[in-house]
């Protein structure tokens, strides 16, 4: 529906006993988003990815999996699905049948550098089964993620400042890398950009190319990607450069390849860039801030999503404690502000959008939370539901589809 909301009549009972419940709850706003859209039916494994050696009052002891209802946004009772050491960041196999993890450590099975884990989904519960480990062929890695195919998973090492390509054969398990690349250079902040720190790194819809924020260069590398070869070769042109200072950490395609998104962790800026799918190259458009005008405090970006729909682009703020949410004109590609919602804890390293784009579910690290807001379908801004879980030390939230029951 849009906004000019049509009269009762046209809503459907399920929408209207969800209101109710809701309004009885003390939840007014949700009476609201309920008429305005049904609850979608079903729930969502949450899997959510830790600190292990950061002990604090209360550590962590490695992957936890919790149940979202998507028809009320409650959360169920984390429990462990899988120990293991600083499973910082986490992706899913296009398969849903398998999870890997990096392990964000500079000594990994008694050798210099990280590694990756792999893991098995028990579809009869959510918890993780253990498939086997890989170096990640360079130290501290932070970031990782799948191709389409499910055929490799391409990892970031901050520490050294490089990235590599992990086979993954029929059943799940990680190949030894069959590329890695040692990023080379420095920038101009002598505190954060001595040397290269790879932040993230992602593929293009079209499976074609491979970009990998570099912290430490003000750089987002260009590579090109070959899936059944696992391999990558520097694109022509082979880098974009931001302004000095930037720190690029997470990056974001649109859905149709057409355009990208990076957030600088230390210049707390979005950029957004025109992609040509054909050669890789990322051509800028604009530069937003993520923070209030007028801001004066401490406060560093770390991560960033395009809504489902589309729609919508999401920039956490890690010191000001917030999710900047922006509109994205479907055309050019550029953002316009919409909002700055606070996530209702500290340091909100990681967030993510669940897939129907119902709620963003926002994890506060120093604060052992994640907090549940409802997206606005139609103007992306968020709404706290109320709900929110504990995790110890929480840094990536994935979600997928938890498995019907059977009939019977």
């Amino acid at each position: 529906m849009n906004g000019s909301r049509p009269g009762l009549q046209r809503v459907n009972r399920r929408a209207l006993l969800l209101g109710a419940a809701l309004y009885a709850a003390g939840a007014p706003s949700a009476l609201a988003a309920g008429l305005d859209q049904a609850a979608p039916a079903g729930a969502l494994w949450v899997y959510v990815g830790t600190y292990t050696s950061d002990k604090g009052e209360k550590p962590s002891r490695g992957i936890y999996v919790m149940e979202l209802d998507l028809a009320t946004g409650a959360l169920s009772k984390p429990q462990l699905a899988a120990e293991s050491i600083d499973p910082s960041f986490l992706a899913i196999h296009p398969s849903k049948r398998f999870l890997y993890a990096v392990n964000e450590v500079g000594q990994f099975q008694g050798r210099s550098g990280g590694g990756v884990s792999g893991f098995r989904i028990d579809p009869a519960g959510g918890l993780l089964r253990p498939i086997n480990q890989q170096s990640s062929r360079g130290s501290s890695p932070c970031h990782l993620t799948v191709d389409r195919a499910g055929k490799n998973v391409l990892v970031a090492n901050y520490g050294s400042g490089s990235v590599a390509c992990l086979p993954i054969d029929a059943n799940g398990r990680l190949r030894p890398a069959s590329a890695a690349i040692q990023h080379e250079g420095s920038s101009v902040d002598q505190a954060r950009q001595q040397g290269p720190h790879a932040h993230s790194i992602n593929i293009d819809p079209a499976g074609h190319f491979a970009v990998a924020a570099d912290l430490g260069l003000d750089k987002i590398l260009i590579y090109a990607f070959d899936s059944a070869a696992g391999s990558l070769k520097p694109a022509t042109p082979p880098f974009v450069k931001l302004p000095p200072a930037s720190g690029p950490r997470h990056f974001a395609f649109s859905s149709n390849g057409r355009f990208g998104y990076v957030i600088d962790e230390l210049a707390n800026t979005i950029v957004a860039f025109a992609h040509d799918p054909e050669t890789g190259e990322l051509s800028p458009l604009q530069s937003v801030s993520t923070l209030p005008a007028g801001f004066q405090g401490r406060s560093h970006t770390a991560h960033i999503e395009i809504h489902p729909s589309g729609k919508f682009l999401y920039g956490s703020n890690r010191g000001h404690d917030s999710i900047a949410v922006f509109s994205i004109e479907p055309a050019t590609g550029k953002l316009a502000a919409v909002a700055i919602e606070p996530t209702l804890g500290k340091e909100p390293r990681n967030f993510a959008v669940d897939p129907t784009g119902t709620y963003l579910l926002a994890e506060n690290q120093n604060s052992n939370t994640i907090v549940v807001f409802r997206v606005d379908p139609e103007t992306g801004r968020l709404q706290a539901t109320g709900q929110k879980a504990s995790v110890p030390r929480p840094v990536c939230i994935k979600m997928i589809d938890k498995p019907r029951e059977p009939a019977r």
